[in-house]
């Protein structure tokens, strides 16, 4: 598969098969990955991968937790900005609406939303969870080097037929997945990722994010 339709196929997937993916798979993608770009080779990024039982385990740990504090626990990093300006507050929302579209969820549906929103917490039934570590005095510069690595896994997994769904709603549950991991103290969890085969029949997974065009976002000087 070229790059170019790796990325023109990847998607944020929310609906997966219950088919495993063989470890043997998932540590090709990794030794791949690992070649990523990363300022000074400091290579700031640890990932675990959970899968079969413990994962059942940690989803269900969570799951208790949620009915007790909903809103889970404060992230250790803001995941957007406070007081999130246009033209991303508007493409935030609109991604919002048309998501909750694909499975018939009003956005007077409150129940509805938050059914829906709680599912990433079950990697959206993914057999494989990621989670992906950073050193906490790591800055804005390193946590870049960690998004490249994460488009790297994303786009190696289209190589092998699968899909991804990173998620940094995972930073709201960071003390009990630590309770299951045992990262070090100074490890920071910056978000999960889903990984497994897309389940092609779910109407959530037809959604096609809109994308500004070139002339947006770039500028050419001759």
């Amino acid at each position: 598969m070229k790059v170019s339709d790796a990325l023109a196929t990847r998607i944020t997937c929310r609906a997966f098969l219950p088919d495993p993916v063989p470890e043997d798979m998932v540590r090709a993608i990794l030794d791949k990955a690992r070649f990523s770009p990363s300022g000074g080779n400091l290579q700031p990024w640890h990932v675990f991968v959970v899968a079969g039982d413990a994962l059942k385990a940690l989803i269900a740990d969570i799951g208790q937790s949620m009915a007790e504090t909903p809103r889970g626990q404060v992230p250790q990093y803001r995941i957007y900005p406070e007081n999130l300006k246009d033209p991303y507050e508007s493409r935030r929302f609109k991604c919002g609406e048309d998501m909750y579209a694909t499975i018939g969820v009003a956005r007077e549906n409150r129940k509805g939303r938050i059914a829906q929103f709680q599912r990433n917490f079950r990697f959206f039934d993914a057999p494989v969870g990621m989670f992906f570590y950073l050193d906490r005095t790591m800055g804005p510069p390193q946590w870049a080097d960690v998004g490249i690595f994460l488009q790297s896994i994303m786009l190696l997994a289209r190589e092998h037929g699968l899909h991804t769904c990173s998620q940094e709603a995972w930073a709201q549950w960071h003390g009990t997945v630590a309770g299951h991991l045992n990262p070090p103290d100074e490890w920071m969890l910056f978000c999960g990722m889903g990984l497994g085969y897309m389940d092609e029949g779910a109407p959530i997974n037809g959604l096609r994010t809109e994308r500004a065009a070139v002339d947006e976002i770039a500028t050419f000087l001759k």
